[in-house]
């Protein structure tokens, strides 16, 4: 018995611990690697708690499968009915939190799209009217492909060459799905709170991705810092603040990526400190999923031997 408490446990509390030591994993890798590692922890250490939630439920009902009455599993297992029934609680807090994200995520969408309906498009840009200095990536919704989203203020706030950056940079969030990654770990989140540090990290790399994409369309990384810096400071002083909620040039520590782009492009994990950021990560993944067996297999193991123990056998 001990031994399952500890793997459930582990399995519940690990998130607490691996969250930060894979968030500073990630800032060892290149964007692109560190937004893929962040978004596959994420939804792993979230299936490995809701795992361990699922499985405590079920006890109960596991013991009734090997011939054991209710009444006997109150009798010789007593914690099981207040362990079982707070691992409902929270698994139906988890659902609806779950569900409530999808709904935000979808109201969201379809609100901006609305907002926008006055903007003329240019190919895949939609300029939309307004002093307010604002740019975003919006993805594609009922049928409608994704476009750039870009207000009249934030293009008369660049030269021609930071606007380009602009979109090389909005385009660069579109073609690479970004938004489902962010997606993915704010669903994560709802399922355990100590996952929304990883959020906020896979923003940052998020951003740092569709950066060096924009840097490398125009060929010039410090146009691309100064575009960034400029956009981020004219988004900043406008009316309207930052409310679209979508992926956009202005988001995130501005200062950290700007820093970034006057330094030379990141390389791909052939260094000695990328190399053992990914390994760390892998570890963070096969620990979770280890975890989630080992839970598994306990709950089947210990049912068995009660079981044994009660009946006989």
């Amino acid at each position: 018995m001990t031994a399952f408490l500890v793997v459930v446990a582990l399995a519940v509390v690990l998130p607490w611990a691996a969250a930060p030591a894979a968030r500073r994993l990630a800032g060892l890798l290149p964007p692109r690697e560190a937004s893929l590692a962040l978004t596959g922890a994420a939804v792993l250490l979230a299936g490995g708690t809701a795992a361990a939630l699922i499985g405590l439920f079920h006890v109960p009902f596991l013991a009734t499968l090997e011939d054991l009455s209710f009444a006997q599993v109150i009798t010789n297992w007593p914690v099981v009915v207040p362990v079982s029934c707070a691992a409902g609680v929270l698994l139906g807090v988890q659902a609806v939190r779950l569900a409530l994200a999808v709904r935000r995520h979808r109201v969201l969408l379809s609100r901006a799209w609305k907002l926008t309906g006055e903007g003329a498009a240019e190919g895949d840009v939609l300029v939309v009217p307004g002093e307010e200095a604002e740019a975003f990536a919006l993805p594609r919704h009922r049928g409608r492909a994704g476009r750039v989203v870009v207000t009249e203020g934030m293009l008369r706030a660049l030269a021609p060459s930071e606007r380009a950056v602009l979109l090389a940079h909005e385009r660069a969030h579109l073609r690479g799905r970004h938004h489902v990654l962010a997606s993915v770990a704010d669903l994560a989140t709802a399922v355990h709170p100590a996952l929304r540090q990883l959020g906020a990290a896979l923003e940052f790399h998020l951003e740092r991705w569709a950066d060096e994409a924009a840097a490398a369309v125009v060929g010039d990384r410090k146009v691309a810092a100064t575009a960034i810096a400029r956009a981020a400071l004219a988004g900043s002083a406008g009316p309207g603040g930052r409310g679209h909620g979508f992926l956009s040039v202005s988001t995130g520590p501005v200062p950290r990526r700007v820093r970034a782009l006057l330094e030379p492009e990141p390389t791909g994990p052939d260094g000695r400190g990328p190399r053992a950021a990914a390994a760390g990560l892998v570890a963070v993944v096969v620990v979770s999923g280890l975890l989630a067996l080992g839970l598994a297999y306990g709950l089947h193991e210990y049912v068995e031997e009660v079981a044994r123990t009660v009946v006989g056998r």
